[in-house]
C-alpha cells in the first residue's frame, strides 16, 4: 500500500467535504483507491486530524477483543469499527476476528517478532564411530533407503502437501510398508507407531460424518450460501441435532463452503431545509418490547445504469422490517408510503420513538406532521455520522450481500420482486443468533405467547 503523509490526506479529506465533488471523483483525481478516501473521510469524522498521522501502535489482547465485542454489539461493519478506534491496517480487524473464533482470547497476543529459533539437527540414528560394523553400515543404508523413500511417496499421494498431518503421514508409510520396514518408515516420517495404527483404524472405519456433511450442504443451498458456520449450528440444534460449531467449521472447509458477503451508498442529505431532532436515541440500539424503538433509512440499487430506491422501517425488539416501500426516485411520497404503512401496524396505544439520519425527507414538514398525529417521538442522528444509524445501515449490508450481489438482474422489475421475496425471507425465516437461533417473526410470536 502507497505511503501518504498528513497534508495530502489532510487535502483529500477536505475536498470530499465540498459537498459539490464525489469521494469517487476525488479518488480518481489524486490517484488513491476509493475505499482509501472513504476510510480517511470516516478516521477524520470520528478522530479529527490526529486519526491521519502515521501511529505505530502495540495492540493488546483485551484492545482487540474490545473491537470485537463493540463491533458485534452494535451491528457495525469492519470498516465503521475501524475508523470508531482509529485502525489503520484495513484486514486487521478480520484477522482478530478469525484469531478470536479459532483460538479465543490468548489467540489475540501479540505474537513475537523476529526469526524463528533454528531447529536442533536431529542426532544421526547411528554410532558416530569412525569405525563401524558391517551391521551398522547396513542399518544406516536401510534407513537411508527408508529416508529417501518417504518424501517422494508423499508428493505422489497428495502433490501439494507433501508431508501433511498424521493422518497424510500414516498413509504414505502405509503405501511403502511392502518395500521398506515399517520402524524405519515411522522415523523417517517422525511418526508415533500408536498415532501410526490409530489413523490406520480411523480411515478404515469411513467417513462417521458423511450424513452430516449432506445436512450441512442441503441447508447452505437452502439459503443460498447466506449461512455461515454459525447459523448452520443454530439451525442443525433445532432439529435435534447437538453439534459443536467447531465441528460445522471444519467439515464447512473440507467441503470448500463458506458464508458469501458484503458492501454500501445513498446519501439524501441537503442541509437544512427543515427542523433537525435531537439524538434522542444515541446508538442504544436495544429495545424491552416492540414497537418502543424503530429505525428508517434509504438504499439505493443500480441496475443496467437504471436506479430503484429502497425505504424500510425496522424495529429494533427484533429487527423485522415493519413496512417498506421501492420507488424509482427517492421521492417525499417514497417515504411518505412507508411511513403509513407502518403506522398502519400500530396499535392506539403503540407510540414508537422512530429514528433516521438528517435527510431532507425526514426534515420534512408533512413527514413530521404524520408524526405529530400519531405522537411519534423523532430522533436523528448527527450530521454525517452513519455510526448512529448503525442497525439501519446492517441491514442494507446484509441485503445487498446476501441478495443483490450474489444474482444478476435484468430490468428494476426483476429486482422490485426479489427484495420482496427476500424481506419475507428475512422477517419469517432467517435466524439470527442474537434472537437465540429465531427468525424476527419468530422471536416476536414467541415473546408475545410468553407475555
Amino acid at each position: 500500500m502507497a505511503r501518504y503523509d498528513e497534508n495530502f490526506k489532510l487535502r483529500v479529506v477536505q475536498q470530499c467535504l465540498r459537498e459539490d465533488v464525489s469521494q469517487g471523483e476525488v479518488a480518481r483525481q489524486h490517484g488513491v483507491d476509493e475505499s482509501t478516501v472513504y476510510q480517511w473521510l470516516a478516521t477524520y469524522r470520528q478522530q479529527g486530524i490526529s486519526g491521519l498521522r502515521k501511529a505505530h501502535r502495540h495492540r493488546s489482547a483485551a484492545f482487540k477483543r474490545e473491537v470485537l465485542e463493540r463491533m458485534w454489539r452494535d451491528g457495525l461493519s469492519q470498516r465503521q469499527t475501524a475508523a470508531l478506534f482509529d485502525i489503520r491496517e484495513r484486514s486487521a480487524i478480520g484477522r482478530w476476528e478469525r484469531q478470536y473464533h479459532s483460538g479465543g482470547l490468548p489467540a489475540l497476543e501479540p505474537k513475537r517478532k523476529g526469526r524463528r529459533p533454528m531447529s536442533k539437527k536431529p542426532p544421526s540414528p547411528l554410532s558416530p564411530d569412525a569405525e563401524r560394523s558391517q551391521k551398522e553400515l547396513l542399518e544406516e543404508l536401510a534407513y537411508l533407503r527408508a529416508e529417501n523413500a518417504y518424501p517422494k511417496k508423499a508428493r505422489c499421494l497428495d502433490p501439494g502437501r507433501a508431508g501433511g498431518g498424521a493422518r497424510q503421514k500414516a498413509q504414505t508409510v502405509q503405501g511403502l510398508r511392502h518395500e521398506q520396514p515399517l520402524a524405519l518408515l515411522l522415523r523417517a516420517a517422525g511418526l508415533a507407531r500408536s498415532t501410526f495404527y490409530y489413523q490406520r483404524k480411523a480411515q478404515s472405519a469411513g467417513d462417521q460424518y458423511a450424513a452430516l456433511k449432506t445436512r450441512i450442504r442441503q441447508i447452505y443451498d437452502y439459503h443460498q450460501g447466506r449461512y455461515g458456520y454459525r447459523r448452520i449450528t443454530a439451525v442443525l440444534k433445532q432439529t435435534g441435532e447437538m453439534v459443536n460449531h467447531k465441528t460445522v467449521q471444519r467439515l464447512m472447509n473440507r467441503l470448500g463452503l463458506m458464508s458469501l458477503v458484503r458492501r454500501k451508498r445513498y446519501r439524501s442529505y441537503r442541509g437544512n431545509v427543515g427542523r433537525i431532532a435531537p439524538n434522542l436515541l444515541d446508538r442504544q440500539f436495544q429495545a424491552q418490547w416492540p414497537n418502543q424503538k424503530w429505525v428508517t433509512d434509504i438504499t439505493e440499487f443500480n441496475v443496467n445504469g437504471q436506479k430503484l430506491y429502497l425505504s424500510p422501517v425496522m424495529d429494533l425488539y427484533n429487527g423485522e422490517i415493519v413496512a417498506y416501500q421501492t420507488g424509482k426516485r427517492p421521492t417525499l411520497s417514497l417515504v411518505s408510503g412507508m411511513l403509513h404503512k407502518a403506522l398502519a401496524r400500530l396499535e392506539p396505544s403503540d407510540k414508537p420513538q422512530l429514528h433516521s439520519d438528517q435527510g431532507w425527507h425526514y426534515q420534512h414538514p408533512a413527514y413530521r406532521r404524520l408524526l405529530t398525529e400519531r405522537s411519534l417521538v423523532q430522533s436523528m442522528s448527527r450530521k454525517g455520522n452513519c455510526l448512529d444509524n448503525a442497525a439501519m445501515e446492517s441491514f442494507f449490508g446484509t441485503l445487498k450481500a446476501e441478495y443483490f450481489h450474489l444474482n444478476r438482474f435484468e430490468t428494476l422489475e426483476q429486482l422490485q420482486r426479489g427484495i420482496d421475496h427476500y424481506i419475507h425471507y428475512y422477517n419469517h425465516e432467517r435466524i439470527k443468533l442474537t434472537l437465540k437461533g429465531l427468525s424476527p417473526v419468530q422471536y416476536r410470536a414467541q415473546a408475545l405467547n410468553a407475555g
